[in-house]
């Protein structure tokens, strides 16, 4: 939700990342959400790597950025609440979080003023307990139980995702808006126009129906909730059929006077 105040978004804590790619992934969908605090623990291959900034498809500030610690201790000291992710039951005993609920709690403390953090482990054996015990919460991502695993680069993705919409929850500004629905004057000509043509083309039958027919077309057609233009659109596909039999039609009887039929 808006709140009208600048809200320092969460830091993204990977512990002992193995592989450039996912880092580089990783920071991928941190640019798409709005995060841009990067840090590593002990990366497996030092840093930086190449094969990051690759992977990244041009999301190279997080990676420009990032910052590298020894331990997690150290990582997580400058923030006043640190969340971990793992699908692993640990001894701990900590509240667990959806990462919609996670998200929540971040934004609650952000417009608190608190600096925050998400620690995610490595793709091998994720956190240990001792790490998660450095942290307020767990957060686990509800999934299918028959297949548990996720990328390092889905689980930031699914975390950073509910962060940002709950930051801006409506469509991107590049999504026009929805034109607004014609007048009922507009949709009254369409079915008036409409119904004349199937009148003309025999669809109304037996007699007796044609007020139940016109009665669903009319609702199936405002049901559409056509906007202005629809409605020109679709007047000028019943005005080009209509006129497209009468030509066929003034052919038809063209050939059969001249061969001397009725």
């Amino acid at each position: 939700m808006r709140t009208g105040v600048t809200m320092k978004a969460p830091a993204v804590i990977l512990n002992a990342p193995q592989l450039a790619e996912n880092i580089g992934a990783a920071a991928r969908v941190m640019a798409n959400f709005g995060l841009g605090d990067l840090r590593l623990v002990n990366p497996r291959d030092g840093w930086p790597q190449p094969r990051a900034w690759t992977s990244s498809s041009g999301a190279h500030w997080p990676l420009e950025g990032a910052r590298v610690f020894a331990r997690v201790e150290d990582a997580i000291a400058d923030l006043r609440l640190v969340l971990a992710t793992t699908a692993r039951p640990r001894e701990t005993a900590l509240p667990v979080l959806t990462p919609r609920q996670a998200a929540a709690r971040l934004r609650d403390g952000a417009a608190a003023g608190w600096s925050a953090g998400l620690l995610f482990g490595g793709e091998r054996a994720g956190l240990e307990s001792a790490d998660v015990a450095l942290c307020q919460a767990i957060v686990t991502v509800p999934v299918d139980v028959k297949f548990r695993s996720l990328n390092l680069a889905q689980a930031v993705a699914l975390c950073a995702y509910e962060w940002w919409v709950g930051i801006e929850p409506g469509p991107p500004a590049s999504f026009p808006e929805l034109p607004a629905p014609a007048e009922q004057a507009a949709m009254l000509g369409l079915h008036e126009h409409l119904e004349a043509e199937l009148d003309a083309a025999g669809f109304f039958h037996p007699p007796e129906k044609r007020a139940s027919m016109v009665r669903n077309l009319r609702v199936a057609l405002g049901r559409a909730g056509f906007n202005e233009q629809e409605v020109r659109t679709l007047r000028g596909v019943i005005t080009a059929l209509s006129e497209g039999r009468g030509r066929v039609l003034a052919k038809l009887a063209a050939r059969n006077a001249a061969a001397g039929e009725p």
